[in-house]
């Protein structure tokens, strides 16, 4: 793997994002997940995942830079659909997968944590979907599963202002389950680990495809609609602007169009 370390212990896989300086999430770095999975799924010695990321962060976002390697409206929705399909299976996974939050969990990065079951973050981590800064749409589903969180109009406020929220307020808002001091954050995340390893793997898949029938049709047709849009908006002038603007460190200035 070139981007991810993954390794199994008591019942209990460890996935580390390993893509300095932000872990940011590439087609590559998906599609290794991805395999993991398929590797994780059917092994009867694993019964719970940790996902966290090495370094300075859970995860940044998306791989802006990738973005300008893409010049149609359909690669851009290709490319969200690539995540939204890995991030729906990460959802209805049979196993259950925690979150381990430190740094920043923003734009991709918080829409990858949204799709594990449990999210634990550190009380000084950043979590926001900024990608309004850049002129764009969330493209992992987090225009849907943002507001399944934090309610419509909390929402609302965190993509119209592209402003992170915290750890702490993360947990406040129900977008996380706890929050601890970072240097404590991962053995926290391996204690509740250690206690769902325990049980049955049959109850623990069975529970897992109850609490997806929380997922309703209008939330399968606004992932799509998502898909279509992310496409839209990355080949409109404002998208290439808000783009351009990221790579050369400096505010963006759209037009509208």
């Amino acid at each position: 793997m070139e981007y991810l370390k993954w390794s199994f212990e008591e019942k209990i896989a460890t996935i580390t994002i390993s893509r300095p300086p932000a872990n940011a999430l590439s087609s590559g770095l998906l599609k290794e997940l991805s395999s993991i999975m398929d590797e994780i799924e059917p092994n009867p010695e694993i019964n719970v995942i940790v996902i966290h990321g090495e370094g300075r962060f859970f995860s940044a976002g998306a791989d802006i830079k990738e973005f300008t390697t893409i010049d149609t409206r359909e690669g851009f929705s290709q490319l969200s659909k690539l995540g939204q399909d890995l991030f729906d299976r990460m959802e209805k996974f049979p196993k259950p997968i925690i979150a381990a939050i430190h740094g920043a969990a923003l734009g991709g990065g918080l829409e990858l944590a949204m799709a594990c079951h449990i999210r634990l973050v550190s009380e000084t981590a950043k979590l926001g979907q900024p990608e309004l800064q850049l002129g764009l749409v969330p493209g992992f589903a987090g225009s849907q599963r943002l507001p399944k969180y934090v309610g419509v109009a909390r929402a609302a406020e965190m993509l119209f202002t592209s402003d992170p929220i915290s750890g702490l307020e993360a947990v406040q808002f129900g977008l996380a389950n706890h929050a601890y001091p970072e240097n404590v954050l991962l053995p926290h995340a391996y204690e509740l680990a250690k206690k769902i390893a325990k049980k049955s793997s049959g109850s623990l898949k069975a529970t897992i495809q109850l609490l997806n029938f929380a997922n309703t049709n209008e939330f399968y047709e606004g992932s799509n609609k998502e898909a279509e849009l992310f496409g839209e908006v990355f080949i409109s002038a404002d998208g290439k602007e808000g783009i351009q603007a990221f790579i050369e460190k400096r505010e963006p200035h759209f037009k509208g169009e």
